[in-house]
């Protein structure tokens, strides 16, 4: 009987180590920056023109970081991205005022548009597609550890010791980081040497612009692409309103402390971990959009009563429907992502996913802190909530895969160039 390949690869759990060490730091800053910012200076106001401004760069680089992940390789993608995020975390340390925080956020804006599309397309190369989802899975429920450790571990430096020593704890563990990617990126590429491979093509505009077109020929195709793409943009404009207002909302109108914070942070990635494998099952044997509509109903139920409460038992509550609502979410939307996307755009698609309707999301956190100060704090928080729940019969219809005859559900989407053999392979 033929033994089965193990289900993560020994190059995917190097990198999903690296990929710990490195947000356990992200983890630590990500809950409290709106805290760090309103620390340095900034009124509610500031803090919405803030991070306005923040999401400029994170639109600049995240189309062309997934782009360079197809063209020059998963893992040196990864390791270039690390090195510019290492630079912004050592900003955090010595910014002086808020305004400095911006150039800081350039260098962790590459880090991620670099980093996270490529470690989402290996995930896919290094799994079959009958198990992609609880491949998915098991790498963010492992990976969910971070915010274990990450969000009370930062909440108790800020509290203890200063949001300045809590930014340089996250820096050596993103250096550590670095290292291992970089490690891996010349490990990999000693390999390609040796195996006599052709050298890679330099990145050339002329791909990119291939690349691009392709994909939005399948954006605008009508197929399931284009459903994941408007429900995508939706959630991103909507979320964009209040993401960085829950901290400032939670601290000071529920009179929740950053060490609270870190708490409720760290109990929504237990369960998240607890439920994760369930939701990669899920949407291996059920279909992606199962857990796409019953995690978004989690998520919308958790919102909605963090809104409602003030007793901390009912935001702990709250938060654990988070976490489980994240833990059906997030594996099944990667693999249907990764199934309906041809391999040499993964990447790519990865990247622009992240940002979605980026131009159009620009302004939305400025919106949100005007709404918070026009209409009451909560008011701007029901917007994601109310358009969440508007977008769960589309999902629920459109997001269903269609029968696969030979090759990948991708076929069914439309017409797909054959992949050039120069775009192969935080």
């Amino acid at each position: 009987m033929k033994k089965k390949p193990p289900l993560l690869t020994n190059t995917l759990i190097i990198l999903l180590i690296s990929m710990i060490a490195a947000n356990i730091g992200g983890q630590m800053w990500g809950p409290l920056m709106p805290l760090y910012v309103q620390d340095l200076g900034a009124d509610i106001g500031q803090i919405g023109l803030f991070f306005t401004l923040a999401m400029i760069a994170p639109l600049l680089f995240q189309i062309l970081g997934g782009w360079l992940s197809d063209a020059t390789g998963r893992v040196r993608a990864m390791a270039i991205g690390s090195v510019a995020g290492l630079a912004g975390y050592l900003v955090f340390v010595v910014s002086p005022s808020w305004g400095w925080l911006l150039l800081g956020m350039v260098g962790l804006s590459v880090a991620t548009s670099f980093v996270g599309p490529s470690f989402q397309a290996l995930v896919a190369e290094e799994s079959a597609e009958e198990t992609r989802g609880r491949v998915f899975s098991i790498t963010q429920g492992v990976f969910m550890i971070v915010g274990v450790i990450g969000a009370p571990l930062g909440g108790f430096l800020a509290d203890r010791f200063g949001f300045r020593w809590m930014f340089a704890v996250a820096a050596g563990l993103y250096g550590i980081a670095t290292i291992i990617r970089l490690f891996m990126a010349r490990k990999i590429r000693r390999q390609e040497q040796a195996a006599n491979n052709a050298p890679r093509p330099a990145p050339s505009f002329a791909n990119l612009k291939t690349s691009i077109a392709t994909l939005v020929g399948l954006m605008v195709g009508g197929g399931i692409v284009t459903w994941i793409f408007l429900s995508d943009g939706v959630g991103d404009v909507t979320f964009s309103m209040v993401g960085n207002l829950f901290p400032v909302y939670l601290n000071n109108i529920a009179g929740i402390s950053k060490t609270q914070l870190g708490f409720l942070g760290g109990l929504a990635s237990i369960v998240t971990m607890a439920f994760i494998v369930l939701g990669g099952l899920l949407a291996d044997k059920a279909g992606e959009r199962v857990g796409i509509v019953l995690g978004n109903l989690l998520i919308g139920g958790a919102i909605y009563m963090m809104l409602n409460v003030s007793a901390f038992g009912w935001f702990m509550l709250a938060w654990g429907l988070l976490g489980m609502g994240q833990a059906l979410v997030g594996p099944a939307y990667n693999s249907l992502i990764s199934k309906v996307v041809p391999n040499h755009l993964r990447g790519t698609a990865f990247g622009f996913f992240s940002t979605s309707l980026g131009v159009i999301s620009l302004p939305a956190p400025y919106i949100g802190t005007w709404m918070w100060q026009k209409f009451g704090p909560r008011v701007p928080f029901y917007v994601p909530l109310v358009a969440m729940m508007l977008m769960l019969p589309v999902i629920w219809f459109k997001f269903k895969l269609p029968k696969m005859t030979n090759g990948s559900a991708a076929q069914a989407e439309g017409p797909i160039p054959p992949a050039e053999e120069s775009a192969q392979v935080d």
